[in-house]
Order: structure tokens, then C-alpha cells, then sequence
């Protein structure tokens, strides 16, 4: 055996341990702030780089090549190592920030967001894989908890963060930014990662399956996105959209029933606990997303908040997530029946959905707060339970794909019902087509009563989507998580 066969042999310590999750929560933090940060700086983009017909591409061409290419990441990792993958990844998201922040017009700005894309995917799919190869799974939930608080405070933080950097600095800030926080990440990382044990194996990348599944979860991101908002859901371009991305999954099916080795094992898929789990999460995960992207439309119109106020009534759900996801960790580290806080969690985050649903109009803020808090703990306590039970259940050598696949169906999901709330506020606020936040908040005479009663139906909605996610919980197998890494 080798000196470094030997050194990545032995268990990391602790201080080695936190090194690599500080640096992995750099990267999971840059990959996901970018998906936000944007947000406040669209006029910006608009009135300097000029096209503003196709300002929207700014947001969706990040979105789309970042949620294509996650599968593929995942199998990468499997085949090569998580450390090279994750360093590429780096990088191309750190070339793609600096093409961004030197755009000098809109097409070029959206070319170079779908490059940054390109490196988001693999930032966001590979971090909870290296956490389950470095951690033991009986350890691994309350650290998996860590990345989850990590990717919602980013969810939260991009728009503040942004608008600062518009309205004090410039536009290309928003950019520039990830040049530090990515050469930290890479430091962080580069060298201790080579201590991680190595579990690939001889691989055969499907490359018509990954072409299949990016151009299925491209053209289903296009439908969900432009649905209702660009163009009516029973519209030509719409519907051809959806029957495009429907024939797509078929043909990816068919190709993952014959390929020698599919992009995403057919024993992945099969597996009762990664079925169960992941669409456990996903309906929770996609709800969340909902609520964190219009509640501020909630707060600014329906309560007549200023900006600044709305940011800061989000608190709640980042810090109830936080909390939530916390305290299921520890319980799933020391209690073999470790389903029992998330599902506790989900019918308390239900019950909180119903108080909303019946009489949010009629709430004061601090007890809406509280609901809300609730609300996160209860979703907050399913994440790091689903993810450390997936990794629980497959071999070490398909834990990259399996966490990849976790990742683009909660993406999936969360355009979903970003699509859907859009939809529902759009139609009852009485206003005409477009982009949701743009014609809510700037529309100068939305229906006030109507966007109310949109919102009772999206708390609904959420519960309906939570009690889905608790259906899948209670099915999923509740099997005893190992002290030490299980064998190859």
C-alpha cells in the first residue's frame, strides 16, 4: 500500500473533518446564492445592457444548465473521485462568474450565466456525497443538517446581498463576489480531500442518457417557466413544450431499461427507500421554495410591509429550518426509531399550514411569525433524515448518483411549484401575463382581496403537499443506520 493509500486509509480527525465541511459549505452556499442574488439587480441589468426582453434568461439559464447537468455530476463523481469533480466544478463556476461580471450586453450576460450553471450543478450535487463519504451514517445526519441551513440561508440571502451590491457598489459585485468565496472553497477543500477513501469503479459513462435527461429536464424547466407567465398553459408553445419533455422521458426510460450501465441504475431507482425518500422531500423541498420566492409578495402588498421589513419577517424560516434539522439530527444519532421526529415534525408543519389556510388575514404578525417558525421546524426535520437514510441504503460507489438524483427531482420539483403559486397569484390578483414578482409589485393596482385568497390557497396547497410528504415518510423503510462506513 501506498503512503497516500495509507493516509486516505485512516479516519479523518475532527479538525479535518470540519475543514472539509466549512469549505464544502462555501461552495454550496456560492452555487446557491447565485440562484438568488440576482433577483434585485434585474432593472439594473435591464437599463445598462439593454434588451430587457430577455432579461428573464438571466435567471432561467442558470437554472436550467444547473439542474440538467446534476445527474451527470453525480455519475462523474462515481467513475473519477469526488475531489477532482468537485474542483472542476469550481472552476468552471469561478470562469463563468468572471464572463459574467465582464458581459458587455445582455446575450453575453445569459451565455455566461449558463456557464456558471454549468459549474453550480456539480457545486450543489457533490456536497452532501462527500459528506456521506467522510462521515459514518449514524453521525452523518445532524452535518447534513448543516447543508441544508447553508443552502436555505443562501435562498434568503442572495436578494439582500444583491440589492446592497446594486444600490452601493455595481452590478458585476454580484459576480466578483464568487472569486473569493471560490478560491476559499478550493483551499479549503483541495487538500483535504485528498484524504477521502476512494470508492469508484470501472465505469462506462452513458452518454445518451445524459444528453436524453438533460434535454428532458431542459425542456420541462422551460414549460414550468414560461406556463402562465409567458404564455397561457393551454397555449401552442406550452403544451408542445410539455409533450416534448413527456416524449423525452419516455425515450429515457426506454434507455435506462437498456443501457448496459444507465446514467441512474435501475437498482437506484427501484430501491424503496430512495423511492420513498426522495418523494418525500421533494414534496416538501418544492413547497418551501414556494413559500420562500412569494411570501414576500405576501408581506409587501396583502400586509403593506416596505421592502426591507418583508426580507426580515423571513427570518422564521431559515431559522426554524435551521432549528428543525438540528434537533433531528441529534435525536437520528442517538435513537434507532429515528422517523419519529420528522414525522412528528410534518404533522406539526401540516397542522401550522391549516392556522394559515383558515385565518392568516386575520393573524398578527407575531403570531404569523411563529406559525411560520413552526411551519420550517417541521420541514426542517425531514431533510437531514431522508438524505442520510438514502446514503444508509446504496453502496459507496452509487451514493454519488443516488445524491444527485435527490438533488434534480427536489430542483424539478421546486419549479413545479414555483410554476404553480405563480399561477394561482397571477390568475387571482387580476392582472395580465408576465413574470409574477414584476407584475405583483409593480403592477400599481393589483386585487388586494384577491391575492389574499390566492395565498389561502397556496397555504393549502402546501399542506396538502406535506401530508404527500409524510405518505412517503411513514412508507419509507426505517433501517438501522451503521456505526462505520458499510463496504464498498
Amino acid at each position: 500500500m501506498s503512503a497516500n493509500e495509507t493516509a486516505a486509509a485512516q479516519p479523518l480527525t475532527r479538525r479535518e473533518i470540519i475543514t472539509i465541511m466549512s469549505g464544502l459549505m462555501v461552495a454550496q452556499f456560492m452555487g446557491a446564492l447565485e440562484a438568488t442574488i440576482v433577483a434585485p439587480v434585474m432593472p439594473t441589468f435591464g437599463r445598462v445592457l439593454g434588451n430587457a426582453e430577455i432579461l428573464p434568461w438571466i435567471v432561467t439559464s442558470y437554472l436550467l444548465v444547473a439542474t440538467a447537468v446534476t445527474p451527470l455530476y453525480g455519475k462523474l463523481s462515481d467513475i473519477h473521485g469526488r475531489r477532482p469533480i468537485l474542483l472542476i466544478s469550481i472552476g468552471i463556476f469561478i470562469l463563468g462568474s468572471i464572463a459574467c461580471a465582464l458581459a458587455p450586453n445582455m446575450i453575453a450576460l445569459v451565455l455566461a450565466r449558463g456557464l456558471q450553471g454549468l459549474g453550480g450543478g456539480g457545486l450543489i450535487a457533490l456536497t452532501q456525497t462527500i459528506v456521506g463519504d467522510m462521515i459514518p451514517p449514524k453521525q452523518r445526519a445532524e452535518y447534513q443538517g448543516y447543508i441544508q441551513a447553508t443552502w436555505l440561508a443562501a435562498g434568503l440571502g442572495g436578494p439582500v446581498i444583491g440589492g446592497f451590491f446594486a444600490e452601493y457598489l455595481h452590478w458585476s459585485m454580484i459576480f466578483w463576489i464568487n472569486l473569493p468565496l471560490g478560491l476559499l472553497a478550493f483551499l479549503m477543500t483541495d487538500r483535504q480531500l485528498r484524504r477521502l477513501p476512494r470508492h469508484e469503479r470501472r465505469h462506462e459513462l452513458d452518454l445518451a442518457g445524459a444528453c436524453l435527461i438533460m434535454a428532458m429536464s431542459t425542456t420541462l424547466m422551460l414549460a414550468l417557466s414560461w406556463g402562465g407567465t409567458r404564455y397561457d398553459w393551454l397555449s401552442p408553445q406550452t403544451m408542445g413544450l410539455i409533450a416534448l419533455s413527456a416524449l423525452l422521458l419516455a425515450l429515457l426510460v426506454l434507455r435506462l431499461r437498456k443501457a448496459r450501465e444507465p446514467l441512474i441504475p435501475i437498482s437506484i431507482l427501484a430501491n424503496k427507500i430512495v423511492f420513498n425518500g426522495t418523494l418525500s422531500v421533494c414534496c416538501a423541498m418544492s413547497v418551501l421554495i414556494g413559500l420562500i420566492i412569494y411570501l414576500p409578495i405576501y408581506f409587501e402588498v396583502v400586509l403593506g410591509f416596505p421592502a426591507d421589513r418583508a426580507g426580515m419577517a423571513l427570518v422564521p424560516l431559515v431559522l426554524g429550518t435551521t432549528i428543525g434539522a438540528g434537533f433531528s439530527g441529534r435525536y437520528m444519532a442517538r435513537h434507532d426509531h429515528y422517523k419519529r421526529a420528522p414525522i412528528l415534525g410534518l404533522c406539526i408543519a401540516i397542522a401550522s399550514t391549516l392556522v394559515l389556510w383558515l385565518a392568516a388575514d386575520r393573524l398578527p404578525l407575531v403570531m404569523l411569525e411563529i406559525i411560520f417558525a413552526c411551519l420550517s421546524m417541521g420541514l426542517g426535520s425531514l431533510l437531514p433524515v431522508t438524505t442520510t437514510a438514502l446514503q444508509n441504503a446504496v453502496p459507496r460507489h452509487e451514493m454519488g448518483t443516488t445524491m444527485a438524483l435527490l438533488n434534480f427531482l427536489r430542483q424539478l420539483g421546486s419549479a413545479f411549484a414555483v410554476a404553480v403559486f405563480g399561477t394561482i397569484l397571477i390568475g387571482l390578483s387580476g392582472v395580465a401575463r408576465g413574470s409574477a414578482h414584476e407584475l405583483l409589485l409593480r403592477s400599481g393596482n393589483p386585487n388586494i382581496q384577491g391575492l389574499a385568497s390566492g395565498f389561502s390557497l397556496l397555504f393549502l396547497l402546501t399542506g396538502a403537499a406535506l401530508a404527500l410528504a409524510l405518505f412517503f415518510l411513514i412508507r419509507m423503510e426505517e433501517r438501522p443506520l451503521r456505526d462505520a462506513h458499510h463496504p464498498k
